[in-house]
């Protein structure tokens, strides 16, 4: 190395010291002579350029107990102290990190933090979280569990903490944040027709419909909100349909008080007839007023009895039936072709087991749910012709219903060749829910369509969405007789038996995409109730949905 002298490494037994970044050696004898063994830019003592040393190589593989323990400590010690910057300095994403552990003091409000580290595990380690969380003059305090994993970085191989958003609390996914202050909606009791309170307790099935009277009513009810430190749910979070959680109540607010139109003898009994299937869902109306009387699901975290979206199969047939009947296409006690299988729009429709009935009359044909009897109509008519039937005379497709919750209000839209076809019978583009079939018995049942309610229209002054026109009075005879010869004779009958006189209803079975049976669907009507419900993936609707529907007919009869 040009004029520099070596130094025998046997006449020193000192070992290297770290020096301001740089690694120095220290020489014995009547001189010292310090030499940078790597950090560019030394020169050699005749002056000229050192060469360049080969960078140190990255460290990998798996991490050290130190390396995991001291990258823990040191982010808990600056997050305790509230050292923002240092802390999200040993995470992987600074950014994130920098954003969530500042609001956690500004928007959180929590103060006088103290971290406790718990043993590790592998490249784990768990954590304990004491603190406090103030909003104006109030306190609560707050305690519980996190833990952080830590990771080697590639290009450098430095241990960071692993950076997510449970990091700095459980219930927390990337991209939500922590609140305190007052809740979004005052809370509500809700009450029965009969005056009694409603709660998830008693009705697990309403805890959507609560959570919705909340959101609409908690403030027109005249209630005041709380103070809680909440998780406020980010883009990803919603997008998958999470709602914000309350993680700590400070102060509780004065609940208002909301009259629904629901029969704590029908709901009890819904309850408990859904309960006996996997995944059912039903709904009771009062055909002369619209009120919703009953509703339950077997699933009580999605309420499908109203916001579901499922082809309702051959209950459609109600409406089609009005239709067919209108267009002097159909008439009950007329012959009506139904041959075991009709061609249209290139797609090849069967009947169940391919029946055929010959020579029979259109009664005939919707009591034993004759698909190919209504395809085989589908060239004479426009593409437009069922959309408006199910708008102007049934209310739906529109979107405006406003029953006090959120709901679904079923769709039919306009649809060409074997879509078009397929609609009629329920299936293609057709979307309902057991409120909107349980409206269509309703709508037979009265003549005139009343939009379902669940809250009085009175108490917020809304407007109620109307139909624009009636059947006629022929129309409507026409339907109900095929209705009642159902209940009494068609598919109708095991279910409904010993309900009559006064009653009629529809089966219906939709085939789904990756079920092995079909949703079983079925509707109904007697005296002043009208019902509708779906088993999904239960089979046909008259075995499964049906026992249910009449069930509740009993019940409320």
């Amino acid at each position: 190395m040009g004029k520099r002298r070596r130094v025998d490494e046997r006449r020193s037994k000192r070992r290297p010291v770290v020096l301001g970044g740089m690694i120095a050696v220290v020489v014995g004898g009547a001189g010292l002579g310090v030499y940078a063994l790597y950090g560019g830019g030394a020169a050699a003592e005749d002056g000229s350029a050192a060469r360049a040393e080969k960078k140190p190589a990255v460290k990998t593989g798996p991490l050290s107990a130190t390396e995991v323990t001291t990258a823990a400590r040191t982010f808990l010690t600056a997050w305790q102290q509230g050292k923002v910057a240092r802390a999200a300095a040993v995470t992987d994403d600074s950014t994130a990190a920098t954003a969530l552990l500042t609001g956690y003091t500004k928007e959180a409000r929590i103060t006088g933090v103290t971290l406790t580290a718990g043993t590790r595990t592998g490249d784990t380690v768990p954590f304990s979280v004491k603190g406090t969380v103030t909003y104006k003059k109030v306190s609560r305090p707050i305690s519980y569990d996190s833990a952080l994993t830590v990771v080697r970085r590639a290009k450098d191989g430095k241990p960071l903490v692993d950076w997510h958003a449970s990091v700095v609390h459980p219930d927390l996914a990337d991209g939500d944040t922590l609140v305190t202050g007052e809740a979004g909606d005052p809370p509500v009791t809700a009450l029965d027709r009969d005056g009694g309170e409603i709660t998830a307790a008693e009705y697990p099935s309403l805890g959507t419909v609560l959570d919705g009277l909340r959101e609409k009513y908690g403030k027109k009810a005249g209630g005041t909100a709380g103070v809680e430190l909440r998780v406020v749910r980010g883009k990803a979070s919603k997008a998958k349909k999470s709602s914000d959680k309350t993680l700590l109540e400070l102060s509780k607010g004065t609940p208002g008080k909301v009259r629904t139109t629901l029969s704590p003898a029908l709901q009890a009994a819904a309850e408990r007839q859904v309960a006996k299937s996997s995944r059912a869902s039903v709904v009771v109306l009062r055909p002369s007023t619209g009120e919703i009387l009953a509703v339950a699901n077997t699933n009580h975290g999605f309420n499908t009895a109203f916001n579901g979206s499922l082809a309702p199969g051959s209950t459609m047939k109600v409406i089609t039936s009005s239709l067919l009947i209108e267009k002097g296409l159909a008439s009950a006690d007329k012959g009506h072709p139904c041959p075991k299988t009709f061609t249209y729009g290139g797609w090849k429709f069967h009947n169940d087991d391919d029946f055929q009935i010959k020579g029979g009359t259109f009664k005939a044909s919707f009591a034993r749910s004759c698909n190919t009897a209504f395809i085989s109509q589908a060239g004479k008519l426009d593409e437009d012709s069922l959309t408006k039937q199910a708008q102007q005379v049934f209310g739906l497709s529109m979107n405006n219903w406003a029953i006090g919750v959120p709901s679904f209000d079923g769709s039919v839209p306009v649809q060409s060749a074997a879509q078009m076809a397929a609609s009629l019978i329920g299936q293609g583009g057709v979307r309902m829910n057991p409120l909107n079939m349980a409206s269509v018995s309703a709508t037979v049942k009265t003549g005139t369509f009343h939009q379902p309610y669940l809250v009085a229209p009175s108490v917020d002054d809304r407007t109620l969405a109307t139909a624009s026109r009636s059947m006629s009075a022929s129309t409507l005879s026409q339907l109900r007789e095929l209705m009642n010869y159902t209940a009494a004779y068609g598919t109708a009958a095991e279910a409904m038996s010993g309900l009559g006189p006064d009653y009629g209803a529809k089966t219906g079975s939709a085939e789904v995409d990756g079920q092995s049976k079909p949703n079983g669907w079925f509707t109904a009507y007697r005296g002043d109730l009208a019902a509708a419900g779906v088993v999904q993936a239960g089979g046909h609707g008259g075995d499964t949905a049906g026992p249910i529907v009449a069930s509740l007919l009993r019940t409320g009869g």
